[in-house]
């Protein structure tokens, strides 16, 4: 795609541009079976979810998950997300809205925690990699914040893109704390983990629907 210096959207990839809200809530509930926890709903779900995920599980368990509590319930949650995340498609329109963006001349990229060894293949099946200039699944170990994947993802596109007219567009608080820590902004979608009351505690404009966090991401990057 070339060199860019205008409008960017660094797009999230769960709850986001995936609508995979089934398979995260059920994957949550079979890791929460391990340690006897009850199982709880999407409205429960998206309403107490919150990053880093270890202080999500104390919301439910009282207290913080032992190290072995944690890599258990991380395993689980990880099989059982892989078996049943091939029911998920994308967001409505979420296709539309990438070529839409890209042939208006702009640029995108993804950014997500999910694996990149997992994340690099389901893009690519879902025909949509072309749309972005950099794909990028989180490295490393699960449970942290997005903030420092976002330095080292805006490093990489140093030159192709101006932080300033970045809008990242996510389903999370933690996006928009990771759009802030490298001077972006961010818009945050109320239709994946998080609950609209959630969400408008962040200080970042909060919509409905994609098309609507690519209109207010067109104004905020003019």
């Amino acid at each position: 795609m070339g060199t860019h210096a205008g409008a960017h959207i660094v797009w999230d990839w769960n709850g986001t541009l995936f609508h995979d809200n089934d398979a995260i809530v059920g994957a949550t509930n079979a890791a929460f079976a391990e340690l006897g926890l009850a199982p709880i709903t999407l409205e429960q779900y998206r309403t107490l979810y919150c990053v880093p995920v270890p202080k999500f599980y104390e919301r439910l368990l009282g207290r913080l998950p032992t190290d072995t509590e944690w890599e258990l319930m991380d395993s689980v949650f990880h099989r059982y997300y892989t078996e049943h995340r091939v029911r998920c498609g994308l967001t409505r329109g979420a296709a539309e809205l990438l070529a839409g963006w890209r042939s208006a001349g702009n640029s995108q990229s993804l950014l997500s925690m999910y694996g990149h060894e997992d994340l690099v293949p389901l893009v690519r099946g879902f025909g949509i990699e072309a749309h972005f200039i950099r794909v990028d699944g989180r490295t490393g170990p699960s449970g942290g914040s997005k903030a420092e994947h976002m330095v080292r993802h805006l490093e990489a596109l140093s030159g192709r893109v101006e932080p300033r007219r970045t809008v990242v567009i996510g389903d999370a608080a933690d996006d928009a704390v990771a759009a802030g820590h490298v001077g972006a902004r961010a818009v945050l979608y109320s239709g994946g983990s998080h609950s609209r009351a959630s969400l408008e505690g962040v200080g970042a404009p909060v919509v409905d629907t994609l098309a609507e966090a690519v209109e207010q991401a067109q104004r905020m990057a003019a």
